[in-house]
C-alpha cells in the first residue's frame, strides 16, 4: 500500500497549529506503527571529546539537472554532451568553470562546473569537496540488458517524485517506508551522546523520513533556532496577563497523570520538547566568531543555525549529530538554463559560507555535508527543459573529504550509450546505499551493523572487505 505523503504534511501542520515547532514527532504514534527493527544493536565505544562528527544532508527537491552541474569540458566530451542535449539545455563550453581532478577520468575527459559555482570550484581545487558520479536508487546491480528483458527488479515508483524522494531518505528502494536511514542509524548510535534531551537528529525542515527512526526522531528547529509553545515561558510566574495564564495552564495540563496511553505519551513528549527548547536555546545563543558571515538567503541562514548548533555541541552533550535541510524548486521541465542560473549560486555561496564558519570554530574536519536529490534529469530536452530521469551527480564537502576527485563512474553522454534506458535516463553506476554507507561508517556505525541501517547494502558492498564503499571519506 502506497504511503500517503500528505500524512507527513498533516503531521507537520498539526504540530504547527499546536504551536510546538520544537516537538516535531509523536514518538508513541511512530513507535506503535514502526516496530520492525530487528537484529543486534551496534556496540559503539564512547568517543573522546575531540571525536565529534556530524553529517549534513542538503536535499535539492524536484530533481536537480546535475549534468549541468558537473559537465565534460574537453572538446570530445563536450561535443558528446552538446550533441545529446542540444542548444536549448546546454551550457556554453567557455562558461564552464575548470576543475582539475587528481584522479584521471577513464575516458580522458576534463570537467567543468556550472558557471554559478565559483565558490565550489575553490573548495574543490583546495581538496575540500568532491563529486560522486551517476548515483541513484537501485534494488540490485542493473544493466541495460536486465532492464530491457525485465530481469532486474527496479525501484518502486521509478521516476516518481514522491517515491524517489522517500527512497533517497529511507534507502529501501524495494518497498515504501516511513523510516529513514538516519533514523535507523540514530537508533543504533544515539547513546554515544551523553545527553539525549535534544535528539541527535536536527531538522531545519520539520518532519522528514530521513531522520525518523523507531525510537529516535528529528528535533525540528527554524533558521532562528528552536521554537517553544506560543505564549509559553517556563518562568511564567514573572509574566503577566495572557502569557502567565497560558503558561500556567500548559504546565497544569502536562502535570496530569493521564490514563489514556496516547494522551499520556503526547503530554510527556510535549514536556520533553519544552525542556529541549530551554537547553537548545542556551547552547546555541553564543555568537559565532568574527568572519563567520552568511548570505541573506534562507538556505544560508539555515546553515548558519547548523553551525551554531555544532558550536553548542558540548552544552548539548553531543558527539554525533545529523542535520536535514531542503532546498525546493529543482523540477525544471521549463527553462532549465535560466532557473539553474538563479538557483545554483545560492547553493554555492551558502555552502562556502558554511565551510568557512566551520573552519573558524575549528570543526571543518568533523562535519561532512552531502547533496541528494530525487533523481537526475534526462540528457535530452523536452523542448523547454528536462524531465525526470535516474542517475545523477552529487557533491560532498568537508575537511575530512578526500577531495579534488570525481568518484564512481562518470558516464558517457553520447546517444544510446550502454546505460541509457531512453532519452538519456541513465542507469546509476553507484547506488545510494554505497553513497550512504560511506557516510554512516564515517559517523560511527560498525561494518557489522551497516545492514541494520542500510538493508540493501549487501547487494553492492562487502561489509567484511575492509575497504570504503566509495572512497571519499577515510
Amino acid at each position: 500500500m502506497k504511503a500517503d505523503p500528505s500524512a507527513f504534511r498533516s503531521r507537520r501542520r498539526f504540530l504547527g497549529e499546536t504551536g510546538c515547532a520544537a516537538l516535531s514527532s509523536l514518538p508513541m504514534l511512530n513507535t506503535l506503527l514502526n516496530l520492525q527493527l530487528s537484529g543486534s544493536i551496534a556496540q559503539a565505544s564512547t568517543p573522546g571529546a575531540s571525536e565529534y562528527r556530524a553529517i549534513v544532508c542538503l536535499f535539492l527537491t524536484g530533481g536537480m539537472d546535475s549534468f549541468n552541474m558537473l559537465t565534460p569540458r574537453d572538446n570530445t566530451g563536450y561535443a558528446e554532451y552538446f550533441a545529446e542535449r542540444g542548444s536549448t539545455i546546454s551550457l556554453p563550453q567557455a562558461s564552464l568553470l575548470p576543475i582539475t581532478p587528481l584522479s584521471t577520468d577513464a575516458q580522458g575527459r576534463s570537467f567543468g562546473l556550472h558557471p554559478g559555482m565559483p565558490e565550489i570550484q575553490t573548495l574543490f581545487q583546495a581538496g575540500h569537496a568532491a563529486f560522486v558520479a551517476n548515483v541513484g536508487t537501485l534494488v540490485q546491480p542493473t544493466t541495460l540488458t536486465t532492464y530491457n528483458n525485465g530481469a532486474a527488479t527496479l525501484p518502486v515508483g521509478l521516476f516518481s517524485h514522491s517515491d524517489q524522494e522517500e527512497q533517497w531518505q529511507s534507502s529501501t528502494p524495494d518497498h515504501r517506508s516511513g523510516i529513514g536511514w538516519a533514523g535507523r542509524m540514530a537508533d543504533l548510535i544515539h547513546s554515544i551522546n551523553t545527553n539525549n534531551v535534544v535528539s541527535m537528529n536536527v531538522s531545519l525542515d520539520g518532519a522528514n523520513v530521513w531522520q525518523t527512526g523507531n525510537n529516535v526522531f528529528e528535533y525540528a528547529i527554524t533558521q532562528d533556532g528552536a521554537t517553544a509553545l506560543n505564549n509559553y515561558t517556563e518562568k511564567w510566574q514573572t509574566e503577566s496577563g495572557t502569557v502567565q495564564r497560558r503558561s500556567a495552564g500548559v504546565d497544569g495540563l502536562l502535570a496530569l497523570q493521564y490514563q489514556n496511553l496516547l494522551q499520556s505519551s503526547y503530554a510527556q513528549s510535549e514536556r520533553s520538547a519544552l525542556d529541549a527548547f530551554d537547553q537548545f536555546s542556551q547552547a546555541t545563543s553564543p555568537a559565532l566568531p568574527n568572519g563567520a558571515t552568511f548570505p541573506s538567503t534562507t538556505l544560508a541562514q539555515q546553515l548558519e543555525m547548523v553551525v551554531k548548533t555544532i558550536n553548542g555541541r558540548s552544552a548539548l552533550g553531543m558527539t554525533r549529530q545529523t542535520f536535514f535541510l531542503q532546498n525546493p524548486g529543482w523540477d525544471h521541465h521549463d527553462d532549465v538554463i535560466g532557473n539553474m542560473s538563479a538557483m545554483v549560486p545560492v547553493i554555492s555561496q551558502a555552502i562556502s559560507a558554511f565551510y568557512n564558519a566551520l573552519t573558524l570554530i575549528g570543526m571543518q574536519n568533523q562535519v561532512t555535508l552531502f547533496l541528494v536529490s530525487d533523481f537526475g534529469r534526462t540528457l535530452t530536452s523536452n523542448g523547454k527543459g528536462t524531465d525526470h530521469a535516474w542517475g545523477g551527480n552529487m557533491l560532498v564537502v568537508g575537511g575530512s573529504v578526500a577531495g579534488q576527485r570525481i568518484y564512481g563512474q562518470y558516464p558517457s553522454l553520447y546517444n544510446n550509450n550502454p546505460l541509457d534506458v531512453g532519452r538519456g535516463r541513465l542507469i546509476p553506476t553507484t547506488s545510494v546505499d554505497q553513497y550512504f554507507a560511506e557516510l554512516a561508517l564515517w559517523l560511527g556505525v560498525s561494518p557489522a551493523s551497516l545492514p541494520l541501517v542500510l538493508p540493501n547494502i549487501s547487494r553492492f558492498y562487502d561489509i567484511n572487505s575492509g575497504v570504503s564503499p566509495v572512497g571519499f571519506l577515510p
